[in-house]
């Protein structure tokens, strides 16, 4: 169900890595939490991230969550279709609703993150509690 050329933050966040830069975007699991995603607000081109800092907001009609960054860098695209079409979340999460590209500051960050194998094994712990 996850893609296996991704990689997975136990925020719900995924990455998939591209020469020196991480494509970032919220997993499956997330966008059905939500529900309908109304709203994505989307970090500046340029912005400095820390791990973990929020990178932008996304508004669903159920509630308001951040999204975290799962490796530090700089923001260096955003998906600018999402302003437009915020449901790309909902309807191509692990695709076309990629939220930014984040030139990636240090490479260890990417250590900290789980396989798609290993993400669902962090869902199903989840489900049981």
């Amino acid at each position: 169900m996850y893609p296996n050329d991704l990689r997975y933050s136990k925020d719900h966040e995924w990455v998939k890595v591209e020469g020196g830069e991480a494509v970032v975007g919220i997993t499956d699991f997330a966008q059905h939490q939500l529900g309908d995603i109304i709203f994505v607000e989307l970090p500046p081109v340029g912005k400095e991230l820390e791990l973990k800092q929020s990178l932008g907001v996304v508004e669903s009609v159920k509630s308001v969550s951040d999204i975290y960054a799962p490796v530090s860098g700089v923001v260096a695209a955003v998906n600018e279709s999402l302003g437009q079409a915020a449901d790309l979340l909902n309807k191509d999460p692990h695709g076309q609703g990629w939220i930014a590209r984040i030139k990636i500051k240090d490479a260890k960050d990417l250590d900290g993150l789980l396989s798609a194998a290993d993400y669902e094994k962090f869902l199903e712990g989840l489900e049981r509690s």
